[in-house]
């Protein structure tokens, strides 16, 4: 057979085709599921200012983005406070969670189209998991205020992993929880550290421009950016892999 009278289906630059057949969804959930990281800025401006940080000065929202955002508090102990003993610094990211977790329980909204995307993937019976750096009684917190409690099959947490993101055991240890491989499985993130933990771990990353910049993520390595659920570009990804799958 020539190469000519080959037909090769015309794959679109967004494409998740690679996952084909598609079995499981990995999500983030702080910025992912929700636009929390206004409430995490928020919570770490007032309480670094209050200890004297960055000169009594208030953190930038690009600060936050850079420095902050994504990082679980063992890391964020050495990143802000790397002259302070470990269990001081622990105890004001302990202190900091209380307070995201107060202004969360009266601020927290799905990201646009969760409900649609959470419908679609219920109605094909796909494997789904909630992987996150954020404390377990944060992430508990996210899933229950936005009724996903029964949605997610798994949760992991990074710091119960012994690597939290950007290493990729937190999805590693989703997969395996779900029996799923990498090459079966795409992932939602918004974060840095969390795109190169989907990206190390094997499977496409599907970066959510919430706070984080598009060029950010897709310099991390996400296949594509979208803004939302509703993005187009995520629909019309989800269709032609469909496609692909029946095909």
């Amino acid at each position: 057979m020539s190469m000519e009278s080959i037909s090769l289906p015309v794959l679109s630059k967004n494409t998740l085709c690679v996952v084909v057949p598609l079995e499981a969804i990995l999500f983030d959930s702080d910025g992912t599921l929700c636009d929390s990281d206004p409430i995490h800025y928020y919570a770490f401006r007032e309480m670094l200012q209050e200890v004297g940080f960055n000169g009594g000065q208030p953190i930038t929202e690009d600060f936050f983005i850079k420095n902050i955002s994504g990082m679980h508090n063992d890391e964020l102990c050495r990143v802000l406070f790397p002259n302070w003993e470990f269990d001081k610094a622990m105890k004001f990211m302990e202190d900091k969670e209380d307070m995201f977790r107060r202004l969360a329980s009266e601020q927290l909204k799905p990201v646009n189209g969760l409900d649609k995307l959470c419908k679609w993937i219920e109605d094909r019976s796909l494997k789904r998991a909630a992987v996150t750096n954020a404390p377990r009684p944060n992430a508990e917190l996210i899933i229950s205020m936005l009724g996903l409690s029964s949605f997610f099959e798994q949760l992991v947490i990074g710091s119960e992993c012994e690597r939290a993101k950007p290493f990729p055991d937190p999805y590693l240890k989703a997969l395996g929880a779900l029996r799923v491989s990498p090459e079966h499985a795409f992932v939602f993130e918004d974060s840095v550290s969390g795109t190169k933990a989907g990206v190390a771990a094997g499977m496409p990353v599907v970066g959510v421009v919430s706070r984080n910049p598009e060029k950010l993520l897709t310099d991390a390595g996400a296949t594509f950016a979208i803004t939302d659920f509703q993005d187009s570009k995520l629909w019309e990804a989800l269709e032609e892999l469909e496609r692909n799958q029946s095909g």
